[in-house]
């Protein structure tokens, strides 16, 4: 049955506006300017630099207040159909034919590199194989990853050549043209395994004492060499401590993915841009945001004398209506931008001055066990801020200190309390375990039971999980592997 009811519901929605300021906000330096530049060339009302003559804020909204107010349009000063065109400039009109024919060419050439797959392929040509071998190899070359290795069994690969390549072959001929394979450079590509590799590239090394004892170990002995097991090895290949510890410092210079040697001249280096920088001038904190977060952009002046154009017209067509509309969008599009950037530009200093100013021991002494835990949350009340604004700042923005370059969410700790009752951050903890696993004795490492019999006699009483928590959260192996011979 159908029945009709009121209901009042309360709701609060983000404009657009705001979803683009919290864009902005979140987006690094390098990002940053990719943004703007991308403002600049699809809004032509958008300039960069010092605008000579300012415009007043409201210089344009004031001339066109309300659309529908203007009876008579006409374009009788303007010609509609070039600024129509603003964006969409031809090709022929950018164009100049004023270098003779015999001028050189300046061009800047770029370098091309080639896949890894297509650099085994090249060294392939070395080789005298039959047709049928070459499309094998082929197809073992392109079932190599980016580390070198082939993780497909042998079985798996004779059913796939059948299947794609209507090739019928045995194990025994993929073994014999997989060896061939894993002759090319770099040494240790095409291996199935580590412990393969790791023998392949021994194998191209001259024979030596110590080469020849730690190919025995990888081939005999791979599950006690990486358990690190030593006692177990001296009595098995019968050697002294010292030929073994040869021998353990020729496979630590193996390198155990071959593939990432490789760059091929399309390897991507990530360069960090700090967005701000923190100095000490005369014993006191200078924080300064990044002058490339600052641009100086401006409204254009000749679409503002359009508009200005069409305050008096006397006539009115659908075309010029249109043109007026386009013109009116765009220079609201340009004051909008201008005024999220400063917004932007305010929220990032006053964020990063907070953090500043709550870590000021710290950016001080550089010294991490002065970082105070601080949350989210703490920033946020400081600067009266949403917990959300000072996430969007801190995840992909970095300072340069005195002491490097950091990544500001790495200021942000949790804490726990001390002996004293005091509460201390866990990067201060962190900190501490760390000096103290530097300091063990390498033929005896500390375990995590010892570890944290350590910390509680420093007055910092955290459980064993936790230590082990900490531990694997800086990277650092179980006390077992972390044993040297």
């Amino acid at each position: 049955m159908l029945k009709q009811h009121l209901q009042f519901k309360l709701s609060q929605k983000l404009s657009p506006q705001q979803i683009q300021l919290m864009k902005l906000i979140q987006l690094p330096t390098l990002a940053f300017e990719q943004r703007l530049k991308q403002e600049i060339e699809e809004n032509p009302a958008l300039e960069t630099g010092k605008d000579e003559n300012e415009i007043p804020e409201d210089s344009f909204e004031d001339n066109y207040d309300n659309e529908s107010d203007s009876e008579n349009i006409a374009a009788e000063d303007i010609n509609i159909d070039e600024y129509l065109s603003d964006d969409e400039i031809p090709d022929y009109r950018t164009q100049a034919n004023n270098y003779s024919s015999d001028d050189e060419e300046k061009s800047i050439p770029y370098a091309a590199g080639i896949s890894f797959n297509q650099y085994l392929l090249n060294q392939l040509n070395t080789f005298y194989l039959s047709e049928q071998e070459w499309e094998i190899a082929e197809f073992l070359i392109g079932s190599i990853d980016e580390s070198g290795y082939i993780r497909r069994p042998i079985l798996d690969i004779i059913d796939d050549l059948a299947f794609t390549q209507n090739i019928y072959t045995d194990e025994k001929t993929i073994e014999k043209i997989l060896r061939i394979v894993q002759e090319l450079d770099p040494p240790g590509v095409g291996a199935r395994s580590l412990e393969e590799c790791l023998t392949i590239q021994l194998q191209r090394k001259a024979p030596t004492p110590s080469t020849e004892l730690a190919s025995s170990i990888l081939q005999k002995s791979f599950e006690q060499f990486t358990k690190k097991h030593y006692k177990k090895l001296l009595q098995k290949h019968n050697v002294s401590e010292e030929e073994l510890k040869t021998a353990i410092l020729e496979i630590e210079k193996l390198n155990p993915k071959p593939g990432g040697s490789y760059s091929g001249g399309n390897r991507i280096v990530e360069h960090v841009v700090p967005d701000f920088s923190i100095k000490i001038m005369d014993g006191e904190l200078e924080l300064t945001l990044n002058g490339r977060n600052a641009p100086e952009l401006h409204i254009s002046r000749q679409y503002t004398n359009m508009l200005e154009g069409y305050k008096n017209a006397k006539d009115r067509s659908k075309s010029q209506k249109d043109t007026v509309m386009f013109i009116k969008q765009k220079l609201d599009a340009a004051k909008w931008f201008i005024d999220a950037i400063k917004q932007r530009q305010q929220t990032l200093y006053i964020t990063m001055d907070a953090i500043m100013k709550y870590q000021k021991e710290y950016f001080l002494t550089g010294d991490e066990r002065k970082l105070r835990p601080m949350i989210l949350k703490d920033i946020a009340d400081r600067i009266n801020m949403d917990v959300s604004t000072v996430s969007r700042v801190a995840n992909s923005k970095y300072v340069d200190t005195p002491y490097g370059t950091k990544l500001i969410k790495e200021f942000f700790s949790e804490s726990m309390k001390n002996e004293q009752g005091e509460d201390i951050s866990t990067k201060e903890i962190k900190k501490i375990l760390e000096t103290v696993i530097e300091k063990e004795e390498s033929r005896k490492p500390l375990t995590d039971d010892k570890l944290t019999k350590i910390l509680k006699e420093k007055g910092y009483p955290i459980a064993r999980r936790t230590v082990a928590k900490y531990r694997e959260q800086l990277g650092i192996p179980v006390a077992r592997m972390r044993k040297q011979i």
